[in-house]
């Protein structure tokens, strides 16, 4: 999907053609027809200039009315930062992102720990795997109430964490505040996944690390596997 001021865009076609082999379209926010697709990927960058809020004028826009039923269809979805708030904002997922708790935008790469390998998004990591991504924001500090992050907690919800080296979440590791260390989340009906690290920029060798290919890979294989409902 393409925003006014989406800047990762190109990136995450990159991911998609490059990595998986799989066709992909960049397809404009006025677009309300997203029948002919299996995976919608809302990409980073400052839709809108992040106006009102960031996500807040993206979560508005005619694709997103024809997103959620796409999401109720059994389409997946996978936004990233921005991709991320504009989730938040439309309801897709829960909780909201304040600036980060720093007041400063951090630009830097991040030990992510994958909690959660039983979704479309993460088949192909290990079980606690520690990756690094980078991360790119200035407001990615989740927040949620404490009930829902409890649920988002007991049901396994919660995908992605920022740890140290080792594997701890601990506060030094998390670069903007997140409740819980939280870096990505997943919806009840699993085929919704945003997160704050960018997966995307981090699929070659050649730019640092390929930690971010798996999250594509697994896209692929779920939906070759049958194993989603049917759209």
């Amino acid at each position: 999907m393409v925003f006014p001021g989406s800047n990762c865009d190109t990136d995450a076609v990159y991911a998609v053609r490059e990595v998986t082999g799989e066709p992909c379209d960049m397809v404009w926010h006025h677009e309300t027809d997203l029948g002919r697709y299996d995976v919608m990927i809302l990409p980073g960058g400052a839709s809108f200039g992040d106006y009102l809020r960031s996500g807040a004028l993206a979560a508005q826009s005619p694709v997103m009315r024809s997103m959620r039923d796409f999401a109720a269809g059994g389409g997946l979805v996978l936004g990233i930062c921005n991709g991320f708030q504009i989730l938040l904002e439309s309801g897709l997922l829960p909780g909201t992102l304040f600036p980060n708790n720093v007041m400063e935008f951090r630009c830097q790469w991040a030990n992510i720990k994958v909690e959660n390998i039983r979704t479309p998004f993460t088949r192909l990591y290990e079980p606690g795997q520690v990756v690094r991504m980078p991360v790119a924001h200035g407001q990615g500090n989740y927040y949620v109430s404490p009930e829902v992050l409890a649920d988002l907690e007991d049901s396994g919800r919660i995908v992605f964490r920022y740890v140290d080296e080792t594997g701890n979440a601990t506060k030094e590791a998390n670069p903007n505040g997140s409740r819980n260390n939280i870096a990505g989340i997943i919806n009840e009906g699993k085929n919704v996944l945003g997160l704050m690290p960018h997966p995307e920029r981090c699929v070659d060798i050649l730019v640092g690390g390929d930690h971010g290919k798996n999250v594509f890979l697994s896209m692929v294989q779920s939906l070759a596997s049958g194993e989603l409902a049917s759209r």
